[in-house]
């Protein structure tokens, strides 16, 4: 009888070692950004064409955000944000970096900046790279030398450069885009794989439902939303293996996943009930899904109302794995973790939020109150699809909490809002910077090319000194030869 006891009394010091050996261990993370998804995209957010069982499984176990923001609307500088965790322009990535563009293939995110996957570095973490990269295409801006150990996918849109990567070798010319979300499925799932009890990082950044797109074979027709909805529940299925492997591997627990988009979706229907698409700073451009799973830290799953953005993200992964945040730089957002054991943020309920595009400001954000600034066309990027606000002679106002739509201006009615709001925005064009003027909190923006201009559009071009210019495209034609550099950039054919 006492060996028998003795023999239990092991058995439950080994359990119980094993358990604190699993709250010691450091929580994997897998941070998943898809590329113009909208508010009302999936299954839990109010999707009804299609069906996205395990998104909607990682919010039914989890919290669901209603009240996210992504730092921009548009991919580059949505995505500086999140791995930065300031504001894009902070930050210094600001444009939509596109390699064909005369004005910007030399910019991309800055090598000084501090990523969130150099924070796990510091922390003895694998890192890893899956999808879109879109921080700049010259070999001073890869991912590889912003923290990530591997990388696999197409890094630009298939429209920019249609080439598929590993690591630094093109395995395709042109990315087949109905194999896409097959291939990163097979590469998201090895990786997991491989790693072990090893601690990873795992940025899984779809390109979809970014178009051009093509569904893979056995989804093809699945959908009541033709192609698109067809690579939805595509993309669905690729999370659910990814799951199912942190379950088999033993990990699940004590991984957290992250599930977000880069900004608003291309039509208003994916939006909704919130106006305006991707390009605009109307609320259908920035709120997106934000969703946390993690079993070890949320047992009970719920809807969190509180206005959470792009920029926390950083803070909140740095605390995750206890790396302290780099000193001698601001950052524009708060950790999250608060919010999973029911306290409050450090962040104020008041405190204000800013819609920039590109350069230019164009609306503040305190509570529900949201102010829309006047703005006049040569301050518009090219890809301002809505100007509804173009001919504005003065700020209108909207209250969010019974307006999400913002069609009814009270600006009128609220005058010592205006007038507070109008003041904040004053002083954030100082600190941030407006169309061609920059901002005393602006960090660098990188560049392949010392002491050049920073354009961010095309159309601003002319203003470049004509033998700086000259520099540039010499530059340019010295890296690539064989490339033919115009208004559509082309690569010359591969021999056959």
């Amino acid at each position: 009888m006492k060996i028998f006891r003795y023999l239990a009394f092991l058995v439950t010091v080994f359990f119980l070692s094993q358990a604190s050996d699993a709250e010691d261990r450091q929580p994997n993370v897998i941070f998943v950004l898809t590329d113009d998804l909208g508010y009302s995209d999936i299954g839990c957010y109010g999707a009804k064409k299609v069906k996205t069982p395990n998104m909607d499984r990682l919010a039914a176990e989890g919290l669901r955000f209603t009240h996210f923001h992504t730092a921009a609307s548009i991919c580059s500088p949505s995505r500086a944000a999140f791995l930065t965790g300031a504001y894009p322009q902070r930050a210094g990535l600001y444009m939509g970096i596109n390699p064909k563009r005369t004005a910007h293939w030399y910019l991309g995110l800055n090598p000084d900046e501090v990523t969130i996957a150099e924070q796990f570095k510091s922390k003895g973490y694998e890192t890893c790279m899956v999808g879109k990269w879109h921080l700049g295409t010259e070999p001073e801006f890869s991912m590889l030398k912003q923290g990530f150990d591997q990388y696999f996918g197409m890094p630009c849109n298939f429209d920019h450069d249609p080439r598929f990567l590993d690591g630094e070798t093109v395995t395709f010319e042109k990315t087949p885009l109905d194999q896409l979300t097959e291939l990163y499925t097979d590469r998201v799932t090895k990786f997991i794989r491989e790693q072990g009890e090893k601690p990873f990082f795992l940025y899984y950044a779809h390109n979809y439902p970014h178009t051009p797109y093509k569904a893979g074979e056995k989804f093809r027709g699945s959908s009541k939303d033709g192609v698109r909805g067809d690579i939805m529940q595509e993309m669905d299925w690729g999370i659910g293996e990814m799951m199912k492997v942190l379950e088999e591997t033993g990990v699940a627990e004590n991984t957290l996943v992250v599930f977000t988009s880069d900004n608003g979706p291309t039509k208003n229907e994916y939006a909704l009930p919130y106006r305006g698409t991707k390009y605009v700073t109307l609320e259908g451009g920035h709120r997106v899904p934000f969703i946390l799973h993690w079993p070890a830290k949320i047992k009970e799953a719920h809807v969190i109302d509180t206005p959470i953005q792009a920029m926390d993200l950083f803070p909140t992964l740095s605390e995750v794995i206890g790396a302290p945040m780099p000193e001698s730089r601001v950052y524009d957002g708060v950790s999250l973790l608060p919010l999973l054991n029911g306290e409050t943020l450090a962040r104020a309920s008041e405190e204000p939020f800013f819609y920039y595009n590109c350069e230019n400001f164009q609306a503040v954000r305190m509570g529900d109150w949201k102010l829309h600034l006047p703005r006049s066309a040569e301050q518009l990027p090219f890809w301002e699809k809505n100007k509804a606000f173009l001919k504005l002679t003065s700020p209108v106002l909207f209250d969010l909490k019974t307006d999400p739509s913002e069609s009814n201006d009270v600006a009128n009615e609220n005058p010592e809002m205006v007038s507070k709001l109008k003041a904040l925005a004053d002083e954030t064009r100082g600190e941030l910077g407006e169309y061609s003027q920059r901002g005393s909190g602006q960090r660098p923006t990188g560049s392949a090319i010392a002491d050049a201009p920073i354009i961010p559009t095309a159309k601003d071009w002319g203003t470049v000194d004509p033998d700086m210019a000259k520099r540039i495209s010499d530059e340019r034609q010295k890296r690539y030869p064989d490339m033919k550099f115009g208004k559509k950039a082309k690569r010359p054919k591969k021999k056959k």
